[in-house]
């Protein structure tokens, strides 16, 4: 989930953990390098545009691989689906971030990709781009370097369900939000969660119910607060307070393993 791991004594000797929300300039330096994908992508390939909104499905389980997809706004959820109809939340995609690439191995693709908000998606026939790589090296380092990061948040992901607890990764799920978003150019002390409960919960590996409990503990201990309206908008008055609630949480087994 996260794209870096926290440090076993991120708190011990006061360096802040590696998942720490991104500083001003290296969201500036994350952002720029965003804009600079897009538009490479744009120049080399002339993508069509395709205009999502929540619920819309970008791709299916099955269908014939064709295409690779760059998010260019809003945002997706991936979402495998077992034999007997259960959903899992295995991913969530921002700007900038590309889908499809589960499909290249066996030609279609193995899970759905739903859109969470309204966005646009940019549809990048795969024979094309391979065919560009060959005028344009720096796409094929961008298409490598966009599955490098997929399988590193895979990972990432597994250990933060295997050596944290609920609360801890409800937290941790926050700060992967609002680092998400910061390396977007967006504001990251007031965050709007594009999921419900029921998602989050399904995403984390917990229920609708303990993700509320969570959220309620982490709002008692003053770590984030609630907007009025919609308990979709949260605050986080202290990022790295947050962080370091995620750094404590860990045991010294779990250190061990990180």
């Amino acid at each position: 989930m996260l794209s870096t791991p926290i440090t076993a004594n991120a708190t011990a000797n006061g360096v802040l953990p590696r998942n720490a929300l991104a500083t001003d300039a290296a969201s500036g330096d994350a952002a720029r390098e965003i804009s600079e994908t897009m538009a490479l992508l744009r120049a080399a390939l002339a993508p069509q545009r395709r205009v999502i909104r929540a619920g819309d499905v970008v791709y299916r389980l099955g269908e014939r691989f064709d295409n690779l997809y760059v998010l260019n706004s809003g945002y997706c959820k991936i979402v495998n689906l077992s034999q007997d109809g259960r959903e899992q939340v295995a991913a969530l995609k921002f700007r900038g971030d590309w889908l499809g690439f589960d499909g290249i191995a066996d030609r279609q693709y193995t899970c759905d990709a739903v859109a969470i908000d309204t966005g646009e998606v940019w549809v990048i026939p795969y024979q094309a781009l391979l065919s560009a790589c060959t005028a344009t090296p720096s796409l094929l380092t961008v298409m490598h370097e966009a599955m490098s990061r997929e399988i590193a948040n895979e990972r990432e992901s597994l250990m933060s369900v295997c050596t944290l607890t609920a609360e801890a990764r409800v937290a941790e799920f926050l700060c992967y939000w609002a680092d998400s978003v910061a390396r977007r150019g967006m504001r990251t002390d007031r965050i709007t969660l594009r999921m419900t409960r029921a998602e989050m919960g399904n995403f984390l590996g917990m229920t609708l119910e303990t993700v509320s409990r969570s959220l309620s503990r982490l709002a008692k201990q003053r770590l984030i607060e609630f907007a009025e309206k919609g308990r979709r908008d949260i605050r986080i008055p202290c990022a790295e307070a947050l962080q370091g609630f995620v750094a404590s949480s860990l045991t010294p087994a779990s250190r061990v393993l990180q």
